[in-house]
């Protein structure tokens, strides 16, 4: 049931003005409890609402986002409000334009309500590496919200928000969807605009929507997808349009990796649950293949290679003298680096160190580029497999949500929590988790550019348990 559909309707229909639909989700927002709020678009909120109650006053036709509430995660910026990363370094700052995804939807009149939390700069796998407070999880708040789009999955579970917009890097709108019971697309790598998402890992940043609906998902989508000449990676892609979201007949085949499903690492519920989802899909008459992948260390130690070398790059530009908190030193070099100390957080220092390490002399030729060999070799493999399927499916991850807490006791299981979700990012492929198959739910990916299939085989298991 699309919510966003439900909404426009009601709006239509004048059940209730979009003033006052705005309020009610701006009010659940101020007395929530799961630490998802780093700031409210509040003023900017009611007075896009004013203007859709007098477009339906006047008679006017609304376009379908018109008047639904959103929340944006705090990586991405939009004009005039606060875009901190949940650090202390950018806590008061102010963006001075808006994302290409954000503004797109703001074109087709939808409502951003709030500034998610998320892991600092998105470094991290649970939402607890942020100076808001750690993100309590939507179905159990001991638990945590995952990450690093934490708080937009919680937001969207427990309907603060109608859809949010996340950053998926390694699997960031992916594992938060599933440990809150929510649909997280990341789309093809290219397909939606990256210009105004803070940089994390620029070769697999990927801007995505989640939402209660596969619909819902499909809407957002569309409305974001788009070449973008500020981002030189995008390509124009075609709109999925409902009927072609719900065909099934040129999906014929499924894989699995079979290692994945073999591993020591994976939860007794988890492999038995998702067992039985491949049993029902064989069941229908899916030609049904096990497929063999690298080991999850393997694309583990790959995926943090490569990111943790792009990070310390792209945050080497946030040193106090452009932007950001800046805490004076004795002389320049001083300045830069307790900036820098005082202002990150343990997790982003850990990632910028070892990003340093990998590429400094001596180190790169043996751990970099080694890194981006196996990257190529993880998209051959899945050319190879995708001539095999037509659908790959996986757990999202190998265990369940884990308390608040125990993550940031130990950094090396928060990385291998990202095990089943970063090997399809170094692949820049669509990849979408849907609510169903097992604990934490079923990620479900197709080729390249084949985001269409990945929705189409997303509702088919939506009948099918």
């Amino acid at each position: 049931m699309s919510k966003i559909k439900q909404i426009h309707n009601q709006l239509i229909n004048r059940e209730f003005s979009c003033l006052e639909l705005i309020q009610k989700h701006l009010d659940l927002l101020k007395q929530n409890t799961h630490h998802t709020v780093n700031s409210l678009l509040e003023d900017i909120a009611l007075d896009l609402a004013k203007k859709v109650d007098t477009k339906i006053e006047n008679g006017e036709k609304i376009g379908l986002l018109e008047g639904i509430p959103f929340g944006i995660k705090d990586v991405y910026m939009v004009q005039g409000t606060y875009t901190t990363a949940s650090s202390d370094l950018l806590k008061n700052y102010k963006s001075s334009y808006t994302a290409t995804a954000i503004q797109k939807l703001l074109d087709a009149g939808a409502i951003p309500l709030v500034k998610e939390n998320c892991d600092s700069f998105g470094h991290g796998s649970s939402s607890e590496n942020t100076i808001f407070g750690a993100v309590k999880n939507a179905v159990n708040p001991d638990l945590v919200g995952g990450g690093s789009s934490g708080g937009s999955a919680v937001n969207v579970a427990k309907d603060f928000t109608v859809f949010s917009i996340g950053g998926d890097t390694g699997g960031s709108i992916r594992q938060p969807s599933g440990y809150n019971n929510v649909y997280g697309l990341k789309p093809t790598y290219g397909r939606i605009s990256r210009f105004g998402l803070m940089a994390y890992a620029s070769s697999t940043d990927c801007v995505g929507p989640i939402a209660k609906s596969i619909e819902d998902v499909r809407i957002v989508l569309n409305v974001m997808s788009g070449k973008d000449v500020k981002d030189q990676t995008t390509y124009p892609s075609e709109e999925i349009s409902q009927e072609n979201s719900t065909k099934i007949d040129n999906i014929k085949s499924v894989g699995y990796f079979k290692n994945f499903i073999e591993s020591d690492a994976i939860s007794p519920a988890i492999k038995s649950d998702f067992l039985a989802t491949i049993a029902k899909i064989k069941d229908k008459g899916f030609e049904i293949k096990a497929l063999d992948f690298f080991e999850s260390d393997t694309l583990v130690s790959t995926y943090y290679t490569l990111a943790m070398a792009e990070t310390a790059s792209n945050l080497s530009r946030l040193d106090g003298t452009n932007y950001g908190h800046r805490i004076e030193g004795d002389n320049l070099k001083d300045t830069y680096s307790i900036t820098r100390s005082e202002n990150f957080s343990e997790e982003t220092k850990r990632r910028i160190v070892g990003g340093n390490q990998v590429l400094s002399q001596g180190f790169s030729d043996e751990i970099y580029l080694k890194g981006l060999n196996l990257k190529d070799q993880i998209a051959a493999n899945f050319e190879k497999d995708f001539k095999e399927v037509d659908i790959i499916l996986s757990p999202v991850t190998p265990n369940t949500p884990p308390k608040i807490g125990d993550s940031l006791k130990d950094p090396l299981a928060m990385y291998l929590s990202d095990a089943y979700t970063v090997g399809f990012s170094l692949g820049q492929l669509p990849t979408l988790t849907a609510p169903q198959g097992t604990a934490t739910g079923i990620q479900i990916t197709a080729a390249k550019k084949n985001d269409a299939m990945v929705l189409q085989f997303a509702n088919f298991l939506k009948e099918l348990i």
